[in-house]
């Protein structure tokens, strides 16, 4: 049955098409990304608290990256709108 005469039949409904969901986030990935991100983090502590002379630069690294994923993270909020 086509929309011209679904219209006829009842023309005091609307049809509106159907939309297909919106992409979400899969958990799996989500798990994975934080497992990583434990890690990566873990190791970056063990390696300050064993090797002292390397707390400076992986801090060093650490402040930028935090800087650069805020600015990542914003940027992905403000194209989602």
């Amino acid at each position: 049955m086509s929309t011209v005469e679904q219209q006829s039949r009842h023309p005091h409904q609307l049809q509106f098409p159907q939309q297909p969901p919106g992409p979400g986030t899969d958990p799996v990935v989500l798990l994975l990304v934080g497992i990583v991100v434990v890690l990566v983090l873990g190791a970056a502590c063990y390696l300050c608290v064993v090797h002292r002379s390397l707390a400076a630069p992986i801090s060093a690294v650490g402040g930028v990256a935090s800087a650069l994923a805020a600015a990542f993270g914003v940027a992905l909020a403000l194209r989602r709108r």
